[in-house]
This record gives C-alpha cells, sequence and structure tokens, in this order.
C-alpha cells in the first residue's frame, strides 16, 4: 500500500497571492476528509520569512480532525519553532528540511549543514518528550544547482548521520527536479536494505513529463511513503522553472491503479478537494 503525504503548505507557502485563513481552513478540512495517511498542513517558521504560513495557529484551530484519520505534519526550521509546534496536541509529526547543500541550508535554515545536525539532534530530543515523530526531509538529496559537492555517497553519509540520532524516517527530497531515474534506483536500494527501522520517503518536485519514472524508480527499490499534492502546485522557486513543481496527487492516483496497489481514498472526497483547489489556486 502507498502511504500518501498530501502537502498544502507547500503548495500555499510560495503562492503568488495570499490565500485567505479561511480559505485553508476550508481546503485543508477537504483534504482531512479524503483518507491521506498524511497531510503537511502549516510551518512554525518566522512569518517574515514565509509570510504565507503566518496564520499557522488559526488554520490549526479551525480544522476538523477525525478520529483516526489523517495526521498533522508541521514543518519547523529551528527549535523555536518546534517549542511553538509541539505545543499542539492535533500534530503528529515535525518536519525538518536538512540540506545536504551548504548554500541552500544557510540560505533556508540560516545555519550550516553541521549546526543543523545539531539542531535535529536537538528537535529530536524535544519530539520524544512530547510523543511526536521527526520526519527530516534530505532535501537538495539528488544535487543542488548551487556548485557545491554531491554525490550519492554524500546523501549517505548525511543519512547515516541522521539514523545516529534515531531519526526513523527520512523523506529524500528533489528539491529542483534534477533526480534521474539511475541515482533514484540507487539511493533507495542502498539506503532501505540497510536502514531496516527507517521508513524512507520521496518529495520529489518534476516536470508534467517526468514524475512517471521519478515515482516508478523509487516504487521498484521498496519506497512506500510519497509527498504530493493536488494539481502538483507548489515546488521550489529557486528552481526558476515554472514547470517544476510537487508531484501531483492525481498522478500518484494512476499510479497505484496501474500497479494494483491499493488506496484507502475517498475518491468522491478527493474530487471535492480537487475542484476547490482550482478555485483557490488562481
Amino acid at each position: 500500500m502507498l502511504k500518501l503525504v498530501e502537502c498544502p503548505r507547500d503548495a500555499m507557502q510560495g503562492w503568488h497571492h495570499a490565500i485567505s485563513t479561511a480559505d485553508k481552513i476550508a481546503y485543508i478540512n477537504s483534504l482531512l476528509r479524503v483518507g491521506f495517511d498524511t497531510i503537511d498542513f502549516g510551518s512554525f517558521v518566522s512569518p517574515k520569512a514565509i509570510p504565507q504560513m503566518a496564520d499557522t495557529v488559526d488554520v490549526l484551530k479551525g480544522l476538523e480532525i477525525p478520529a483516526g484519520g489523517s495526521k498533522l505534519l508541521a514543518i519547523v526550521a529551528n527549535l523555536r519553532g518546534a517549542l511553538s509546534a509541539v505545543e499542539f496536541e492535533e500534530i503528529s509529526y515535525l518536519g525538518f528540511p536538512f540540506s545536504i547543500s551548504e548554500t541552500f541550508q544557510l540560505r533556508n535554515t540560516n545555519k550550516t549543514i553541521a549546526a543543523s545536525l545539531e539542531e535535529v539532534a536537538a528537535i529530536q530530543e524535544l519530539c520524544l518528550k512530547n510523543r511526536k515523530q521527526l520526519v527530516v526531509y534530505i532535501s537538495m538529496g539528488f544535487g543542488n544547482p548551487y556548485g557545491d559537492p554531491y554525490d550519492a555517497a554524500i546523501a549517505m553519509k548525511w543519512v547515516d548521520e541522521l539514523v545516529k540520532l534515531d531519526i526513523q524516517v527520512i523523506s529524500l527530497a528533489d528539491t529542483v527536479g534534477v533526480a534521474q531515474p539511475k541515482d533514484i534506483h540507487y539511493l533507495f536500494s542502498h539506503l532501505i536494505p540497510a536502514y531496516k527501522n527507517v521508513e524512507f520517503g520521496a518529495h520529489f518536485h518534476s516536470t508534467p513529463s517526468a514524475w512517471y519514472e521519478k515515482i516508478d524508480a523509487a516504487y521498484a527499490e521498496g519506497c512506500r511513503r510519497f509527498d504530493s499534492t493536488i494539481k502538483g502546485f507548489g515546488g521550489c522557486p529557486m528552481a526558476k522553472d515554472e514547470l517544476v513543481g510537487n508531484i501531483a496527487t492525481e498522478n500518484l492516483l494512476f499510479y497505484s491503479k496501474e500497479k494494483q496497489v491499493p488506496l484507502l481514498i475517498d475518491e468522491q472526497a478527493f474530487s471535492a478537494s480537487a475542484l476547490l483547489a482550482a478555485q483557490i489556486f488562481v
């Protein structure tokens, strides 16, 4: 079975116009009725850095979370954000963007990779004390546009450092859409057998024509956790390519049917969410 992580936060945070709190609440509530495993709904970061997420707490207060339904994930960029996030019982996961590009990590969190690893350790300790689970995203996990050193060995080195901190959910992120199927095959085929107690996921950004080969490469090597957004909204502005966005959730539904992989998705509720997305993301 595929574990689908719907990412409205990723779609909203860089959108070209402000989305109202009421629209965010309505949209995420519609997603909560679909049956996704997890919803990446907001972030506890500086409102100066990400103004679209300044109302995350207000959005959270308006959500109707069904018992036993989708779990909520919030992104944090430092210990201060994590301290705020763990106060909310409704949040199950904290997500931390850990870039293996020094340039991007400095731009994204104002910390070096080494300092960010220390931050991960502190956030992990906080999560364990507050019955939360930390999800670490290996951003720029398949290369970067800055000329920073990269190869598969570098990616695996940092995964090993995270595993030493007992991080049990690690998602490889193709932040700028550069991943090639051979690289995806290589990393997942080496990481999944080596770390049997870790759940590895994929957060791919892609051009519309390349999504299938990326998902198929990860799936073939045992990855079952995939991040996506309805209609593929979002992506990394630093990609400087408007065609590079998130994998569209519709494509994952297509893939699951083609591979005959069961999904616990309410298709009628999904269609309603897709209609609402078309009204909000205009």
